[in-house]
């Protein structure tokens, strides 16, 4: 599907059997909607199963027809080598000995034989289900894409429980079961890879990283700093399908400030909630790192072998945001990102070159993010890549107003009559991202 913003709107000859929503019926025939938002036209191939071969009444018309035609030459053949083959006996090559009139005769068998075949599996193909092709979309050479290509991603099926309070055993052991695999291959993929942040150079290597028999701790050990010194280190890890909460931080920082405790306390998770940045920051000398799981782990070890380990834990550094208000009206300004360096324990300030893009909730329900603001920035120009692409002069006004920092001014939000809520998503060229909500009070 990455190529499909281009994909011509061609005129296809197959029956309309199943038509796509980019497609519709004229004439007998199927043709491209000149509307784009309905759809692609794809490529359409038979589906043969033998339940249609079975039903098709053309097939036995067709070998009958043939039969009349093919029948006098293998009764000639027959007779001229003194034989008696059936059809399915028939050799494919003559031998030296035969004389040219049996040799020109078995030519011509197999020249009918052919042809039959051939008509035979035309009605097959033409009395078949259509299937629609949906990852082969037709393309067309007159429009010009502009977005790069992309993938569409989604988490496998959940597993189905049983609501009962007191399920089967078996289902129990089963859940436990998977969940031991789930935690043993995050486990063993972060001693591997370690946490990276947007810089290459800047990764924690673990010296030693062994599962924990606890609670919210699931594994421990240690790594060594920019300065030389031996840190201790605790891993939680989140659910497997559902995002880290808030509550999952403090639960995992009790354990973790207990007995010897921790210096770094590195919390994984495919999702977090908005509460977490804020959470993480509330336990003093421990430092508690939210890390975002690529979901490439989610494949299963054998793909993961090919996809490397370069990007698989992240941290994702804390946007610096500035709110303004003036006349009923909000402007969102984003300065850049507080990024942390896990092998020294700094935080430093970047600017937006590390950031694909960000969005804003100008309503947010607390609930879902709906994009009703979305701004593109970063070191690149794609202005002047757009306009070379396009080979066309585009209004920059226009395209300022998307390729900035500062947002469009909105109105404050508002929920019966009490302040409403703004939300920011920030996502870098990486593909994190991180949600912050603030309260806006209208002026």
């Amino acid at each position: 599907m990455a190529n499909a913003l281009h994909k011509q709107r061609k005129t296809l000859t197959l029956p309309p059997a199943s038509l796509s929503r980019g497609e519709r019926e004229a004439g007998g025939r199927v043709r491209a909607e000149t509307d784009i938002k309905k759809g692609f036209v794809y490529k359409r191939v038979p589906h043969v199963t033998l339940k249609a071969i079975a039903n098709n009444p053309e097939i036995d018309t067709i070998h009958e027809q043939w039969q009349q035609q093919l029948e006098p030459i293998r009764t000639q053949l027959n007779q001229l080598l003194k034989q008696a083959w059936e059809d399915w006996q028939i050799p494919r090559e003559p031998e030296e000995k035969w004389s040219q009139q049996a040799k020109d005769l078995l030519t011509q068998w197999w020249s009918l034989r052919q042809q039959r075949q051939q008509e035979i599996d035309a009605s097959i193909a033409r009395n078949a289900d259509t299937e629609i092709l949906y990852d082969q979309p037709y393309e067309d050479t007159k429009r010009l894409r502009v977005t790069g290509p992309f993938t569409v991603e989604s988490l496998s099926p959940h597993r189905v429980l049983s609501a009962d309070e007191e399920r089967p055993t078996a289902e129990a052991d089963g859940q436990q079961q998977a969940s031991d695999q789930f935690e043993t291959r995050i486990i063993e993929n972060l001693r591997k890879a370690g946490v990276q942040n947007t810089v290459k150079q800047e990764r924690l290597k673990f010296d030693s990283l062994e599962p924990h028999p606890g609670t919210w701790i699931h594994a421990t050990g240690e790594y060594t700093d920019a300065d030389d010194k031996v840190k201790k280190v605790a891993v939680s890890i989140g659910p497997e399908y559902g995002t880290v909460s808030a509550d999952d931080i403090r639960e995992a920082a009790k354990e973790a400030v207990q007995g010897i405790g921790y210096d770094l306390l590195i919390v994984c998770g495919f999702a977090f909630d908005p509460s977490v940045p804020e959470e993480a920051k509330r336990y003093g000398k421990l430092i508690v790192l939210p890390t975002r799981m690529n979901s490439d782990l989610l494949l299963g070890d054998e793909l993961l072998k090919k996809t490397g380990s370069a990007n698989l834990f992240m941290v994702f550094g804390e946007p610096d945001i500035e709110i303004k208000q003036q006349g009923g009206k909000v402007t969102v300004t984003l300065h850049g990102l507080d990024i942390y360096d896990p092998t020294t324990g700094e935080i430093r300030s970047h600017a937006t070159d590390d950031i694909a893009c960000w969005f804003i909730d100008t309503h947010y329900n607390g609930e879902s993010f709906f994009v009703r603001h979305a701004y593109f920035t970063g070191a690149d120009q794609p202005y002047d890549k757009l306009k070379r692409a396009l080979k066309a002069e585009i209004d920059e006004s226009a395209w300022s107003d998307l390729y900035s920092t500062t947002s469009r001014p909105f109105d404050a939000p508002s929920r019966n009559g009490k302040p409403g809520k703004i939300a920011v998503k920030v996502i870098n060229h990486y593909g994190d991202e991180v949600l912050k909500v603030y309260e806006v009070q209208a002026v």
